[in-house]
């Protein structure tokens, strides 16, 4: 019952991140500024996008396991292992945000893969085991970007 609940918990500190995330994304997409705004603006959208889905997904998950997903913006802002940014406009900027909130992401979801593991719960390893191989991909292509 304990690693239940671990998994829980940190199944809604997930889902807490990833929606402080998206806003995030969402900011980024509004005022990014500059040489590479076609290009930003659509990779944002792209990103706030699939991190709508993550979204549902997760909290289709914890009800999936009988638990109740975290449903409040109070409740994101305290929980969520990625804060709140300030206006960013610059591309580059941006882009570094982006890579350094998919490694919080990361980290967090081989957290709930270790957990999920440990309770034999299958659905939940697919998930995480899928958004780790889909992350560690993007991130190689935009630390690719800033290096350009």
């Amino acid at each position: 019952m304990e690693n239940q609940n671990k998994l829980i918990d940190k199944l809604n500190n997930l889902l807490a991140t990833y929606q402080i995330h998206y806003q995030n994304l969402r900011a980024l997409h509004w005022n990014v500024k500059g040489s590479n705004f076609f290009e930003l603006h659509l990779k944002y959208e792209e990103l706030y996008t699939r991190t709508q889905v993550i979204i549902d997904d997760l909290a289709e998950r914890l009800l999936t396991l009988d638990s109740t997903p975290m449903h409040r913006m109070e409740d994101y802002i305290a929980n969520s292992l990625i804060k709140e940014n300030k206006l960013i406009s610059d591309g580059k900027i941006g882009m570094e945000y982006i890579l350094t909130a998919q490694n919080t992401l990361l980290d967090l979801e081989r957290k709930v893969l270790d957990l999920s593991g440990d309770k034999n719960d299958e659905g939940t390893n697919a998930m995480m085991s899928d958004l780790i191989r889909e992350k560690e991909k993007t991130n190689w292509m935009f630390s690719a970007w800033l290096k350009r």
